[in-house]
């Protein structure tokens, strides 16, 4: 395994990258970013501080927008938005592009699925025709694929399609990581490290850095190296209560404390 962060593509966070002695970077070309001027039109400029800085994209993705129209119909803009971030992918020697599918209550949860495939089929033809690798994530975020009754359907319809992992969503959802990871684990492809502060009789209060939070981290990546896991473990400072002076602390901290797991 290897660790990195979700970061910005600006030299700053290069720079940044290199100070933590991180070597791996994660781009996240949500919903309301351009994936054309973000990424695609600097594929040039990524490659040299990329070398400058010693830093590998090991994964991008896109979350939060919609694949399908209220209609049904696959939305063209968005596809190739898609299509254009696994090409840029491919030109920056990321392995993996992670995407999510929204659901749309007028049709049946077979006909959500069956739409999902085709999407998919879609993205992970072009995937391996670039070496790229297509996961959906298990965030919600405008995205129904992201736990067990989705998975047993479509991930066994699709062979070729991984799974980005984050253990925060299943336990903020009130799932078990560890059993989602024992029966799925062989089809993640992405993980990222987030912290998730639960309280019995509450739930979620907060996500403070990973290493001070409700989840047992090292029995969580032991059962990854188990399962055979050896990608990235990209972290994903996510809490306004660690902003600032406290959220760099904390963020270093989170770093240190997951060396510890990386052989």
């Amino acid at each position: 395994m290897v660790l990195g962060r979700i970061s910005d593509p600006t030299r700053e966070c290069f720079a940044d990258l290199k100070r933590r002695d991180l070597h791996y970077v994660e781009y996240c070309v949500d919903i309301g970013k351009d994936p054309k001027t973000l990424i695609y039109d600097r594929i040039d400029e990524l490659k040299g501080l990329m070398q400058e800085y010693d830093v590998k994209i090991g994964a991008m993705g896109r979350w939060g927008t919609s694949k399908f129209d209220e209609n049904g119909q696959l939305i063209e803009e968005e596809f190739q938005n898609n299509i254009m971030l696994v090409d840029a992918c491919a030109a920056l020697g990321c392995p993996v592009f992670n995407t999510g599918v929204n659901y749309n209550d007028k049709f049946s949860y077979y006909t959500n699925c069956t739409m999902a495939i085709s999407y998919l089929e879609k993205m992970i033809a072009h995937g391996k025709e670039k070496g790229v690798q297509i996961n959906v994530y298990n965030c919600s975020w405008n995205n129904f694929i992201h736990s067990e009754k989705a998975w047993s359907i479509i991930l066994d319809h699709l062979p070729d399609l991984g799974i980005k992992y984050d253990a925060s969503h299943a336990m903020g959802r009130g799932a078990d990581c560890m059993v989602d990871t024992e029966k799925w684990g062989h089809r993640f492809k992405h993980v990222h490290v987030k912290g998730v502060l639960r309280v019995p009789g509450t739930g979620v209060v907060d996500a403070p850095p990973a290493g001070m939070d409700s989840i047992n981290w090292g029995a969580y990546i032991a059962l990854l190296h188990a399962k055979g896991y050896d990608g990235m473990l990209s972290i994903e400072p996510h809490s306004e209560n660690w902003s600032g002076e406290i959220g760099e602390r904390g963020l270093d901290y989170t770093i240190q404390y997951m060396k510890q797991f990386i052989y």
